[in-house]
């Protein structure tokens, strides 16, 4: 029956195919930038039309034969464009003028009797290119202000007892001040040229206290700019953001005109922006208008809750300079942002002012460049002399009190009395570093500190061979110049065997910016032969081999985005046949034996080269701050087991290729894909140790969707080549908030696919899967929960659906989740 609806399926399907062919293209505006929402429709029979997405594109399904399509959008001149559909699908980009004047004002006439806000924000939107700065290459001087006030609830432990030292209040509000408050301020001179090249030469920085919710203290990670479309604010918010100054902005935002108002010998129009639709428009607010002349003079907008990566509201407060009475540019943005957690309540503010624009910069050739921003180590050493002559905003008196008193601190803390009390403390030897938080020293003048293991993390009572003993020992050393060195070493003794095991190693950071690292380790010690599969799995006997093994790696940037690493083993495997066991929980924990096996030796190469082309990033004194690419990360891994030379019994060659990518479907969500192809290239001598798996599903963890399955019932050692893909997309908002009152819940919707295909067992394996998921504050991080639906089937498995659960941390450097 299974068989024959399959076979059904299939025709159905190609017959359509058949009958049908598909229609794609772009279209564009006259200045070759992509129209949304544009209307196509087949002359003479309007019920085949199909509209453009956010990105100016339209698909749309015709049968064969000839067709005379119609193509119009608000604001530009109809065209008629004549096709034919034959045996192949067909592409067809078309390109849009703007109307005649005469004919947007008649229809502005018709709408101005109903909506006056919205007709004079469509004469805004008429001539937007003229106005945006952002058109037009210049350069600008900037300071900005960050700060973040924190409030903190007052329990009984913080409750002050009555004091007869008549400054104990005064001392008790000096540190209150320094641990409620944080402060930075930048000055920058950003250089911009269209379309979006920029590059920012930070002054000087100085940050008081932590930064860690202080948002845009560098110009170049998020741009507001409202002339666009679609602001991508990727470290702020989920989703792009649609402006309401904009052609898609008229069909998502209602418009009305609040008030008008006269300044300066003009008339202002003071026009509310209300989202149509809360699962596409994102903002609320006002934008003020001068009449006539149509500019905007400046702006008040709030972010609406939902889709914020890290704050609990946003918004943004722009005022521009009218030059010309043509040109908006942009003179002071105010930021107002915050975030309640369970006993503290942050309120933050950043204020940037612009000033010192030129509109006639010349630039070298090559001086834009995906380094976006450069800090020098003089911009943070700036002293408040230079502040004193350069800070172009005045401090409250609050703000003046608390850098008195941060610098205050900050000098007695870094009295070398003050360190060596507080070093005398951390390096004193206790009962409960002894028995459980382990043992530190630190040597604050040569930049060291070493540990060692407490007695609780000796202890590791889950081995193969029974339970050991293992006592640890870590090195951490670090220059002025952020190169490092750590390692680790320990030594294991079996309790049950009497076996002496143990491991170090040591790695080297010399080179911070371009993450050149070497590193070595040798050990003796368990290893399994699956070491990610299923937990159901990976803990069984036969999993593990005894061997002792050196390793010597090196990985570093050989240019922007191209990394290499490249690695060399030397490994001596014996089974572990010959060690006793504990069996006791076997009765409950289903288990089995050690695999026996004649012991060999394993000479191994390894090299990975990953390449990530136009990866923008901003230059610090000593290393590279990455802030992602649009464009894919293609990578390559090649091992090859050598044989003979030292011994060595292996012979193989493997190698893997895989390309990945995380991008936006505009206003739709946020996609993530990663596909691969494995392949052993040659195995005369293939150990198990070395066979490479596609490793079975863990039940109820959904795992990273992008690098496992969900719903594979099966670890498969291959030979030959295989295939995998897999693609997950988070809606943010956009599908599951036009049901009623879902966006008051905080839960979205995830969709994805995930296929195998291992040629040696002429193995598939597919599978679909969609979840939901919500966010929840947890210690001042971002936890994100999420219950999923998992569907497979394959040629080996009758369908079957499954359910699963996942965990994840939101990532405070680049705010982003796993997957």
């Amino acid at each position: 029956m299974r068989n024959g609806l399959l076979l059904l399926s299939l025709l159905l399907i190609a017959f359509a195919g058949v009958a049908q062919r598909k229609l794609t293209g772009v279209v564009t505006d006259e200045n070759n930038l992509p129209i949304p929402f544009a209307d196509i429709y087949v002359k003479n029979n309007i019920e085949l039309r199909t509209q453009t997405d956010v990105n100016g594109n339209y698909s749309i399904q015709l049968f064969e034969g000839e067709y005379y399509l119609i193509f119009t959008a608000i604001g530009y001149d109809e065209r008629e464009s004549y096709v034919t559909i034959q045996f192949t699908n067909e592409v067809r980009d078309i390109q849009l003028f703007p109307s005649k004047v005469s004919d947007i004002e008649e229809v502005e006439i018709v709408t101005k009797k109903s909506n006056p806000g919205r007709e004079i924000m469509l004469k805004v939107v008429k001539q937007r290119d003229r106005m945006n700065q952002w058109n037009y290459p210049h350069s600008t001087d900037v300071y900005i202000k960050a700060t973040e006030k924190i409030e903190r609830k007052q329990g009984k432990n913080n409750e002050q007892k009555p004091s007869d030292d008549p400054f104990e209040e005064e001392r008790r509000k000096t540190q209150l001040l320094a641990g409620n408050m944080n402060l930075a301020e930048v000055q920058a001179t950003r250089y911009y040229a269209p379309q979006n090249k920029v590059k920012e030469i930070r002054n000087a920085f100085t940050q008081r206290g932590d930064g860690r919710l202080l948002y845009y203290t560098t110009t170049v990670k998020s741009n507001f700019n409202f002339f666009e479309n679609l602001m991508h604010l990727d470290d702020l918010h989920a989703s792009p953001v649609s402006s309401p100054i904009s052609g898609p902005g008229i069909l998502s935002y209602k418009y009305r005109l609040e008030a008008q108002y006269e300044e300066n010998g003009h008339l202002i129009d003071k026009i509310k922006i209300i989202p149509r639709s809360s699962s596409t428009s994102t903002l609320s607010g006002y934008i003020y208008i001068i009449d006539s002349l149509w500019l905007v003079q400046k702006l008040e907008l709030t972010m609406e809750k939902g889709n914020l990566l890290n704050y609990d509201y946003f918004t943004i407060e722009q005022q521009f300079d009218n030059v010309g009475d043509t040109l908006c540019v942009l003179r002071e943005q105010l930021l107002t942002y915050g975030v309640k957690y369970k006993e503290q309540t942050s309120t933050c503010t950043t204020l940037a002012k612009f000033s010192n624009y030129d509109f006639n910069p010349e630039y070298a050739k090559k001086f834009f460049s995906d380094e976006v921003a450069i800090t020098s180590k003089e911009a943070y050493e700036r002293d408040s002399a230079f502040w004193k002559e350069e800070r172009v905003v005045s401090l409250t008196p609050e703000e003046q009190r608390f850098i008195i008193v941060k610098d205050s601190l900050r000098d007695a803390f870094n009295r070398k009395e003050y360190l060596d009390s507080i070093d005398a403390v951390f390096n004193k030897v206790t009962v409960w570093k002894v028995l459980w938080f382990g043992i530190d020293h630190r040597n604050r003048p040569q930049r060291t500190q070493w540990s060692f293991n407490s007695i609780a993390a000796m202890a590791r009572p889950l081995y193969p061979a029974g339970p050991r003993v293992a006592p640890g020992f870590n090195f951490f050393k670090k220059w002025e110049d952020q190169r490092t060195i750590d390692s680790y070493s320990e030594l294991s003794v079996g309790i049950l065997n009497g076996d002496l095991k143990g491991s170090s190693w040591w790695r080297y950071l010399y080179d911070p910016f371009h993450q050149g690292k070497m590193y070595i380790r040798g050990s003796h010690e368990f290893d399994a032969i699956v070491p990610f599969d299923a937990i159901t799995q990976v803990y069984k006997r036969s999993n593990f081999i005894e061997v002792t093994k050196l390793r010597l790696g090196h990985d570093y940037e050989y240019f922007n985005g191209f990394y290499i690493n490249a690695e060399v083993e030397f490994a001596e495997r014996r089974s572990l046949s010959k060690y006793q066991n504990l069996s006791t929980f076997d009765s409950l924990i289903p288990n089995d034996q050690f695999t026996e096996f004649e012991g060999y030796q394993a000479l191994l190469g390894e090299i990975t080269v990953s390449y990530t082309p136009k990866q923008k990033y901003m230059r610090e004194p000593y290393r590279k701050v990455i802030l992602g690419s649009k464009w894919p990360t293609i990578y390559a891994y090649y091992q090859r087991g050598i044989p003979k030379l030292f011994g060595s019994d292996v012979d193989h060659e493997y190698a893997v290729v895989g390309i990945q990518q995380n991008f936006q479907l505009g206003t739709l969500g946020t996609s993530n894909y990663h596909v691969k192809a494995g392949k052993f290239l040659s195995a005369k001598n293939l150990k198990d140790a070395d066979f490479k798996y596609q490793r079975r599903s863990t039940p109820l963890w959904f795992a990273n969707p992008l690098f496992s399955f969900q719903d594979q019932d099966s670890s498969l050692p291959s030979r030959e080549y295989y295939l995998e893909a897999h693609f997950v997309h988070h809606d943010n908002g956009a599908i599951i908030n036009k049901i009623p009152f879902m966006k008051k819940t905080g839960i979205g919707l995830v969709v994805g696919v995930g296929a195998l295909y291992v040629h040696e067992y002429r193995y598939q394996h597919y599978e679909v899967f969609t979840g939901l998921e919500r966010s929840f504050k947890f210690s001042k991080r971002r936890l994100r929960i999420g219950i999923y639906g998992v569907a497979s089937d394959g040629n080996k498995i009758n369908p079957r659906t499954a359910w699963k659960i996942s965990f994840a941390v939101l990532d405070d450097r680049n705010m982003k989740w796993n997957f």
